[in-house]
């Protein structure tokens, strides 16, 4: 695990990938900072979900490169397992529909990756799966099981669980989208509050009252190409007509 403090920074460049014929990237090369909130938005099958996928090789692009430090994939050639392994020890993944084990308590779905992937001892890890669950005030459910929590609950559970095992960079694939606005509302201050600590986050989201409150830059991408890539500001008072056109499309709530 990288210490914090070290300056990394995740670089993709030429990412492409096509399913069949049809080409979702097109060559897209981005820079992620570390310590701060990327946004990824555009409108519905634009490719941002496969972009963020890219990133921890739950979709392997056909071709370009992605670099993380000392790690560098040229996705042309063959990935081994190891530098998958080690791509994956420096991301962790949040999904739409939270995707807890169902047949695992609340403290073994936050701690089965520590124990069994991570190799950290069984104490450790659920002293820290219980801070964790205090944080977000569901310590009280450790011994329960997922159907047992609503939605809203059980993302916080997710997101703990992505926590758990001390990622350089969080991946968050809509994490709201499946919410009733007052759970969305919580986990959006939790991830907040992340945003302020410093957690690297990558987050696909079509709020864009999140995106103009933690986000430190936004990735416009439309047609598997990028649009804009810059400072949230920049965004916002971007005088490009696309941009504009779609911020007319959006409530902000």
């Amino acid at each position: 695990m990288y210490e914090r403090g070290r300056e990394l920074m995740l670089k993709i460049n030429e990412i492409k990938k096509s399913f069949g014929k049809k080409a979702v990237l097109k060559g897209i090369s981005a820079k992620f900072p570390q310590g701060k909130t990327t946004v990824i938005v555009g409108p519905s099958g634009s490719g941002k979900t496969t972009l963020l996928r890219s990133l921890d090789m739950l979709v392997t692009p056909d071709s370009g490169t992605l670099d993380f430090d000392d790690l560098h994939l040229d996705f042309a050639k063959p990935i081994s397992n190891k530098e998958n392994k080690e791509l994956r020890d420096k991301t962790s993944m949040v999904f739409q529909n939270w995707n807890l084990f169902p047949n695992l308590t609340i403290l073994k779905n936050i701690t089965a990756s520590p124990i069994f992937v991570h190799h950290v001892a069984k104490e450790q890890a659920e002293t820290n799966a219980h801070n964790l669950l205090k944080e977000v005030g569901l310590d009280e459910y450790a011994d329960a099981y997922p159907d047992e929590l609503s939605g809203g609950q059980q993302q916080r559970i997710s997101i703990c669980r992505a926590l758990a095992v001390k990622p350089e960079y969080i991946l968050l694939d809509e994490p709201t989208s499946a919410l009733d606005p007052e759970s969305e509302m919580m986990i959006l201050k939790m991830l907040e509050r992340l945003a302020k600590e410093g957690q690297s986050m990558i987050m696909v989201t079509h709020n864009m009252q999140f995106a103009k409150d933690a986000a430190d830059k936004i990735l416009f991408v439309e047609n598997g190409e990028v649009e804009f890539d810059g400072a949230k500001d920049a965004f916002f008072s971007q005088s490009s007509i696309r941009v504009k056109e779609f911020l007319q499309g959006i409530s902000l709530k």
